[in-house]
C-alpha cells in the first residue's frame, strides 16, 4: 500500500500552528513527525508555504437528492464540496419524497455510497405524526432528528403541541431544529401583501421572517429541551437576541444545549438585499449589520459552537421569480472556508478558531469517529489551503449544479489546492480523481 508524505505545510489544529510533515497510509494518518525526519518511500506531496489541516465538516446541507435532482444531486454537490476543502457532510430531510422514514433514509444512503465523493450521513425528518420512526434511529449511524420549528421547504412544520413534547422527551439522539414562529411570519406577511400586493419586495424580508419570529421560536426549543433534558443543537442562528440564550461556560462535549451559525449571515447583512437581491433569500433570512457583528462575537466568545453552510440550491430561474414563488436558500459549500479565511483576515481573526468551529466542534459535538481533527490513527480526511493563491469567483469555475453562486464576483486571497477523503487524494488544482467514493460517517454512543 502506497504511502503519502505531506511535507512543509503549516499544520492548523487543536489550538496550534505548527510545521510537521504527515504521513498517510491507507486510510489513516500513520504519523505526524518532525519535518524531514522521515526516511521511508512515499509518495511527496511538497506543501511550503500552505495551511495543511483537518477536512471541514459541514453538518447542514440540503443537496436535493431524490426528488429534486434538477437543482443538485448528491454527486454533484459532494464535487463542489471536496473542492472546497469539505470533507464530510450531513444532509437535510426536506427532499422528495422526505426523508421522515427510515426506509427513505436507507435509500440516501445507499444512493451516496454510490455516489458520493465526501464522507456523508442524513438526518431522519420529523413530522407531527412520525414518533414511531423516531424511535427506531440507530445513534451510530444517524447524526440526528430535524425539526422545523417554523415551515420550510418541503412542509415539514412540526407545530402540534403533543408532538413537539414526544420528540424532545424520546428522541433517541440529537434533536436539530429550524426555529422560526410561524405564526409570527403569517402575520407579518400578511402586513406586508396588504401594502404590496403579491410583489413584495426582497429588502422586506427579514421584517417578515423577523427577529422576533427567531427568537419566539428558539426560546421555545430550548424550553422543551431543559424540561425533557435533551440534547439540542439550535440551527442557524440569526439575530443577536438569540446568541443571549446560549451559554461559553462549559466545553463543548459537556454542553446539552448547542447552536451554529451559517456563512451567509457572518458574510451578509440585510444591506446586501439592493445588490444580491434574491439570491441571498435565506430562511431564517439575513438581517442587520448589528446582528452579523453579534454572531460573530458569539462565534468568538463560544455561545455559538460551529460553523456550517445551510447549503440549499435552486436554479437560478428559481430564484428569478416574484418574492411569494422565490425558494429561500443558496449553493455555499464550494466556497465556505476560503470565505471563512478571507473573513479571519479581514477580522484578524485567529485561524485556529476558524478550524475549530468547521473541524473540531462538529466532530465533538456529534460524537463522529475519528475524523475532525489531525491524529495518528484517524481518518486522513485533509485539506491543503494555500493562503497566496488569490482568485475571483466566477461562473467559469462554479462547479454546483444549478451553475450560480451569491458569492460571484468576489475575491479570495485563498484558495483550496488538494482534499484527501479517507487518505485519497480525490481533489488536486482543479482535477477530481472519483475512483473511490466517501464513507458513512460513524457517531460514537449518544
Amino acid at each position: 500500500m502506497q504511502k503519502t508524505l505531506i511535507t512543509g505545510a503549516k499544520i492548523i489544529n487543536e489550538g496550534n500552528i505548527q510545521e510537521k510533515d504527515i504521513l498517510i497510509e491507507g486510510q489513516y494518518i500513520e504519523a505526524i513527525i518532525n519535518s524531514g525526519a522521515y526516511a521511508g518511500q512515499a509518495r511527496v506531496v511538497e506543501a511550503q508555504g500552505k495551511y495543511l489541516l483537518p477536512g471541514v465538516i459541514d453538518e447542514h446541507v440540503h443537496f436535493r437528492e431524490p426528488g429534486l435532482t434538477h437543482k443538485a444531486d448528491i454527486y454533484s454537490e459532494s464535487r463542489a464540496a471536496v473542492a472546497g476543502g469539505i470533507t464530510s457532510f450531513m444532509d437535510m430531510p426536506n427532499t422528495i419524497p422526505q426523508t421522515t422514514n427510515l426506509e427513505a433514509l436507507q435509500w440516501k444512503i445507499k444512493r451516496a455510497s454510490e455516489t458520493s465523493l465526501a464522507n456523508y450521513a442524513f438526518y431522519l425528518g420529523a413530522t407531527n405524526d412520525n414518533l414511531d420512526e423516531i424511535l427506531k434511529i440507530d445513534p451510530k449511524k444517524i447524526p440526528g432528528v430535524k425539526v422545523f420549528m417554523g415551515a420550510s421547504t418541503g412542509n415539514m412544520l412540526v407545530d402540534d403541541d403533543k408532538s413537539l413534547i414526544n420528540i424532545f422527551s424520546k428522541a433517541p439522539c440529537l434533536i436539530v431544529a429550524h426555529c422560526e414562529n410561524e405564526e409570527l411570519i403569517q402575520r407579518n406577511l400578511a402586513y406586508y401583501q396588504s401594502i404590496y400586493g403579491n410583489d413584495i419586495p426582497i429588502e422586506c424580508h427579514s421584517s417578515i421572517r423577523s427577529a422576533e419570529a427567531c427568537l419566539e421560536s428558539t426560546q421555545q426549543a430550548i424550553a422543551l429541551a431543559k424540561e425533557f433534558s435533551s440534547r439540542l443543537h439550535i440551527l442557524h442562528l440569526s439575530t443577536a437576541d438569540e446568541t443571549n440564550l446560549f451559554t461559553n461556560t462549559l466545553p463543548i462535549n459537556q454542553k446539552r444545549i448547542t447552536s451554529e451559525v451559517c456563512l451567509h449571515h457572518l458574510w451578509f447583512s440585510d444591506f446586501d438585499y439592493k445588490i444580491k437581491g434574491k439570491k441571498i433569500k435565506w430562511n431564517p433570512s439575513i438581517k442587520t449589520s448589528t446582528d452579523k457583528q453579534a454572531l460573530w462575537e458569539a462565534l468568538l466568545d463560544n455561545r455559538i459552537d460551529t460553523i456550517a453552510t445551510d447549503h440549499s440550491p435552486h436554479t437560478l430561474q428559481e430564484k428569478q421569480n416574484p418574492y411569494l414563488s422565490c425558494p429561500s436558500g443558496a449553493p455555499m459549500v464550494q466556497h465556505s472556508l476560503s470565505a471563512m479565511f478571507e473573513m479571519a483576515f479581514q477580522h484578524g481573526v485567529e485561524l485556529t478558531r476558524i478550524v475549530e468551529k468547521m473541524c473540531h466542534a462538529p466532530a465533538l459535538l456529534f460524537h463522529i469517529e475519528k475524523r475532525g481533527f489531525i491524529r495518528e490513527g484517524y481518518f486522513a480526511d485533509l485539506v491543503l489551503i494555500d493562503p497566496h493563491k488569490a482568485w475571483e469567483v466566477n461562473s467559469s469555475n462554479i462547479l454546483y449544479k444549478c451553475g450560480w453562486s451569491p458569492m460571484e464576483g468576489t475575491h479570495f486571497s485563498s484558495r483550496v489546492t488538494h482534499t484527501w477523503v479517507n487518505g485519497h487524494l480525490i481533489y488536486q488544482e482543479g482535477w477530481f480523481d472519483e475512483s473511490k467514493k466517501g464513507m458513512p460517517l460513524m457517531f460514537d454512543n449518544f
